[in-house]
C-alpha cells in the first residue's frame, strides 16, 4: 500500500497569493479545477490543433479533447495510488493551457522569433502569465488566484527546474520535485497522446493493424488475442479493440511502476517526495517498451508524414509573417495589447498575442492583414 502521507493534504497549502475565505463545500483545489474550466484560455483550446488539424478532418483529437483524456487517465492513476484525485484533475485541465496555435511547431516558431530579441517562448511560462494576468474575472484581484501548487504544478509539470533557469519560476521551489500529484502529469500526458495520435493516424489511413504490430511492441501480442475473439469484426473494430488493451497496458504500468519505484525510494512523506534526487512517477519495464515503441512508430509513420510536414510549414509561415507584421505595425495590435506596451516590450506583447490565437483566428488574421 502506499502510505497515505504521500497523498497532498488540503490543509497544508501554502494558500493564494491575494488570501480568499474558504469555500462553504468546495476544496481549494476543487476550486482552481473550476476556475481553469471557466478560463476563456481553456475554452480556446477547442480551437487549437494537437497534431492533426482540423483541415484535415474534424474526427481528431483538438487541444482541449486531448487535455479531458489525460485528465481521464491522471484522475485514474492518482485514484490507485490513494492520492488527490481534485488535485492532481487541476493540474491535468491546466497542464495545456499555454500552448499556441498550430501544436508544437507553433511554439517553436514563436521561441524562433523572439530569440533574436534575447528572449524566448514557452508554453509553461505562457500558461502561469495566463493564469496570474491574462484572465480577468475578479474584481479584487488579477488572474485566477490559483493556489500555490496548482501553479507550481503548471511550471514543473513535464520538467524539474533549477533556481535561475527562467527568473519568474524561481519562487516555485527551485532544486525539487513537485508533489506526486504534479509527477503524474507529464506520463499521463505522453500515454494520452501516443495512444490518441496512433488512433488518429489509423483513421487517416496512415497504416495497418499488421504495420503496427511490426513496429509496436506487444501490440501484436494483443492484436492475435483479439482476432482470435472476433474473427470476423471488421478491422476498424479490432483496431479499437487492441488500443483499449494497449493504454490498459500503459496505465496499469504506470501505476505499478509508480507504486515500485516509491517502494524502492522508501520516501514516506510529500517533503521527502519533493527531496528525492529524482521523479517517483515511473512505467514498468514491460510499459516502458511498449511506449517507446509506439513513440518511435508514430515518429516514423506519423510525424514525419508529408501531409503533416506541409501543415507545419504552412502554420510556420503564418505565424512568422504575422509577427513581423505586428512588429511593424503595433497599431494593428488590439487595445488590450497595445495598453500592454507601456510596460512591457514590443515582441513581448506580439508573442503573447499571437500565443493566444485559435488556429482558424491566426489564419482569418493572418488573411484580413496580410491578404
Amino acid at each position: 500500500m502506499i502510505p497515505r502521507e504521500l497523498r497532498f493534504p488540503d490543509q497544508h497549502l501554502r494558500g493564494r497569493r491575494y488570501p480568499e475565505p474558504p469555500h462553504p463545500y468546495r476544496t481549494e483545489f476543487q476550486r482552481d479545477r473550476d476556475r481553469i474550466v471557466h478560463a476563456r484560455a481553456f475554452r480556446r483550446l477547442e480551437g487549437k490543433t494537437q497534431v492533426f488539424g482540423e483541415r484535415l478532418s474534424d474526427h481528431f483529437r483538438n487541444r482541449l479533447t486531448h487535455t479531458i483524456e489525460v485528465a481521464q487517465i491522471a484522475r485514474s492513476v492518482a485514484v490507485s495510488l490513494s492520492l488527490n484525485e481534485d488535485f492532481t484533475e487541476a493540474l491535468a485541465l491546466a497542464h495545456d493551457i499555454g500552448h499556441p496555435p498550430f501544436a508544437h511547431s507553433g511554439e517553436e516558431e514563436l521561441d524562433r522569433r523572439m530569440r533574436p530579441f534575447g528572449d524566448r517562448f514557452d508554453h509553461n511560462l505562457h500558461a502561469l502569465h495566463i493564469v496570474e494576468r491574462f484572465e480577468q474575472r475578479y474584481a479584487r484581484f488579477p488572474g485566477l488566484n490559483l493556489t500555490f501548487e496548482v501553479r507550481e504544478g503548471m511550471v514543473k509539470h513535464s520538467r524539474d527546474i533549477e533556481r535561475g533557469d527562467i527568473p519568474e519560476f524561481d519562487e516555485f521551489l527551485p532544486g525539487l520535485r513537485p508533489p506526486l500529484e504534479g509527477q503524474l502529469i507529464d506520463l499521463a500526458d505522453e500515454i494520452a497522446y501516443n495512444s490518441a495520435d496512433l488512433d488518429d493516424a489509423y483513421s487517416a489511413g496512415f497504416f495497418s493493424l499488421d504495420e503496427i504490430a511490426a513496429g509496436v511492441p506487444h501490440y501484436g501480442e494483443l492484436l492475435e488475442e483479439i482476432r482470435q475473439r472476433f474473427p470476423t469484426a471488421e478491422e476498424g473494430l479490432q483496431f479499437q479493440e487492441v488500443l483499449r488493451r494497449l493504454i490498459n497496458l500503459l496505465v496499469s504500468g504506470f501505476i505499478e511502476g509508480t507504486r515500485e519505484a516509491l517502494r524502492t525510494s522508501g520516501a514516506a512523506s510529500v517533503q521527502e517526495v519533493r527531496q528525492h534526487p529524482t521523479r517517483l512517477a515511473s512505467l514498468t519495464a514491460e510499459s516502458r517498451e511498449a511506449d517507446s515503441g509506439l513513440k518511435r512508430f508514430l515518429l516514423q509513420r506519423v510525424y514525419t508524414a508529408p501531409p503533416l510536414i506541409q501543415e507545419r510549414e504552412q502554420a510556420t509561415g503564418t505565424i512568422g509573417s504575422l509577427f513581423e507584421f505586428f512588429l511593424t505595425n503595433p497599431g494593428e495590435l488590439p487595445e488590450p495589447h497595445r495598453l500592454r506596451l507601456v510596460e512591457l516590450p514590443l515582441h513581448r506583447v506580439v508573442c503573447d498575442y499571437i500565443a493566444g490565437m485559435t488556429d482558424n483566428f491566426c489564419r482569418n488574421t493572418a488573411r484580413r492583414l496580410l491578404g
